[in-house]
C-alpha cells in the first residue's frame, strides 16, 4: 500500500529580525528601542497630506500637527504608566496583548474582551483615516508627473481621487498577501518598513535645506523654528533610528529600501503642474 506524502503548505520564509544582545552597544540598543516606541506615534505626519484641502493651511496645519502630537504623547504616556502600575515591567514583557491583559487584571475576562473589541474598532477608524490621507499622496504624484496623470484624476461625484484610491487598494492588497504568506507577518512588516520610513524622513529633513537655498529674497515659504538647528537635530535623529532599524532588520530591510529607491526614476520624468 502506497502512502501519499502530505503536501507542505506554501510558506514564504523571511529573515527573522535580529534581537539586541547584551554585547550590542548601548547606543544601538536605545535606537532599537526607539524604533518600536516611535512606531506607536506613527501617523503624526499623515495630516499634512490634507494640506491642499484646508483653509489657511499654513496656519491651521501647523496648529493641527502640534496639538495632535501633544495629545497623542499625553495619552500614550498615561496609558503606559497604567500598564506599569497594573502589570509591572515583567508582566508587560511577557504579554502579547498588554491592553487586554491589564483590563483582565482589573475587570476580568469580560472587560478584556470588551477592550479587544474597542481596539479592533479603533484600528478600523485609523485605517479609514489612512485611506483618506494616503490616497492624496498618489493623487499628488499623478498631478506632478505627466506619465502618471491617470492617478491624478479627481472624481467630482463624491469629491474623491478615485483612481488613486483604486491604486492604493491594489498595493495594500499585495502587502497583505505578502504578510499572510510569511510566518511572522507583523514582525516582517515592522522590520522591512521601519528603515524605509526613517530613510524617507531623513530625506524630508534634508530637503528643507535645499528648498531654503533655492529661495531668492522675500519671505521664506519654508520657515522652521530655530533654523538650521531644528532640522539638523531631526535629521540626525532619523539617521540614528535608520541605522538601528537596518541593524535590527538585517538583509530583509534591503527589500523595503529597494522598493523606495525604485521610485527614483520618477524624478527624471517630465513633471507637469497643468493637470
Amino acid at each position: 500500500m502506497h502512502h501519499r506524502r502530505a503536501r507542505r503548505p506554501f510558506v514564504v520564509t523571511v529573515p527573522t529580525p535580529r534581537e539586541a544582545t547584551p554585547h550590542d552597544s548601548s547606543l544601538g540598543s536605545i535606537g532599537l528601542a526607539m524604533m518600536f516606541i516611535l512606531l506607536t506615534y506613527g501617523g503624526w505626519n499623515e495630516a499634512a497630506y490634507l494640506s491642499g484641502e484646508l483653509e489657511d493651511a499654513r496656519r491651521n496645519m501647523a496648529r493641527a500637527l502640534v496639538v495632535g502630537v501633544l495629545i497623542v504623547i499625553g495619552v500614550s504616556v498615561a496609558i503606559n504608566f497604567a500598564y506599569l502600575h497594573v502589570l509591572g515591567l515583567d508582566g508587560i514583557r511577557d504579554s502579547n496583548a498588554v491592553g487586554a491583559d491589564m483590563i483582565r487584571v482589573v475587570a476580568g475576562d469580560t472587560g478584556a474582551t470588551i477592550t479587544s473589541v474597542v481596539v479592533v474598532l479603533s484600528t478600523l477608524t485609523t485605517l479609514n483615516g489612512l485611506i483618506i490621507t494616503g490616497s492624496r499622496s498618489y493623487y499628488a504624484l499623478g498631478r506632478d508627473v505627466a506619465a502618471l496623470r491617470s492617478i491624478g484624476t479627481w472624481k467630482e461625484n463624491g469629491s474623491t481621487p478615485a483612481n488613486a484610491l483604486v491604486l492604493q487598494g491594489a498595493v495594500s492588497a499585495a502587502l497583505i498577501m505578502f504578510g499572510a504568506a510569511t510566518r511572522v507577518g507583523f514582525q516582517a512588516m515592522v522590520a522591512y518598513t521601519s528603515p524605509v520610513f526613517w530613510f524617507f524622513m531623513l530625506l524630508v529633513s534634508l530637503s528643507v535645506y535645499i528648498f531654503r537655498r533655492r529661495e531668492s529674497g522675500g519671505e521664506s515659504h519654508y520657515r522652521v523654528p530655530l533654523y538650521p538647528v531644528t532640522p539638523a537635530m531631526f535629521a540626525l535623529s532619523c539617521l540614528w533610528v535608520l541605522w538601528s532599524s537596518l541593524f535590527h532588520a538585517g538583509w530583509g530591510s534591503i527589500i523595503g529600501v529597494a522598493v523606495l529607491l525604485a521610485g527614483t526614476p520618477l524624478l527624471f520624468l517630465n513633471p507637469t503642474r497643468s493637470c
